[in-house]
């Protein structure tokens, strides 16, 4: 599993012309689920954005946990994530999970965020969406749950 974490002021998606969901301050997290990941994964990856402290404290030190400062989350399920660009000039799909098992992955880390306390909004899943970020600094990490992937968030 595969994470975009960006620290927002506030963010929106559309669908369609309608907005789907909306936070104020908070995170934006675009997931992405590769064949292979498990609850195990989506479980450790909810945990691990809640509690990255990447909001700034009164001396302006990234010192506070999303759950420090109630803030809210924006996830939007993003199956490119799982793409590769590695080989030619046209991403390669493969290690993307299939779409059913994609789509419980996703609702179960958004359960997860919740049963932590966690406001979250979501997009539609497979939709076409426009995705509104104001980042916050900006301020941006890439969260990877394979263990043989580096942890990019932390050092």
């Amino acid at each position: 599993m595969r994470i975009v974490l960006q620290r927002v002021k506030e963010a929106r998606v559309d669908v369609e012309g309608r907005t789907a969901g909306r936070i104020g301050r908070g995170l934006c997290l675009l997931v992405g689920v590769e064949k292979g990941d498990g609850e195990a994964d989506a479980e450790a990856l909810a945990r691990k954005a809640v509690g990255l402290r990447v909001f700034p404290d009164d001396e302006g030190r990234m010192n506070r946990s999303l759950a420090d400062v109630g803030g809210e989350v924006l996830a939007v399920s993003q199956f490119t994530l799982a793409g590769s660009v590695r080989k030619g000039r046209r991403p390669s799909f493969d290690g993307a999970e299939e779409p059913a098992r994609a789509a419980e992955l996703f609702r179960y880390f958004v359960g997860v965020l919740e049963a932590l306390g966690v406001t979250v909004e979501t997009g539609v899943f497979q939709a076409l969406m426009d995705v509104h970020i104001l980042n916050d600094g900006p301020v941006t990490f890439v969260l990877e749950s394979r263990r043989d992937a580096p942890v990019r968030s932390e050092g």
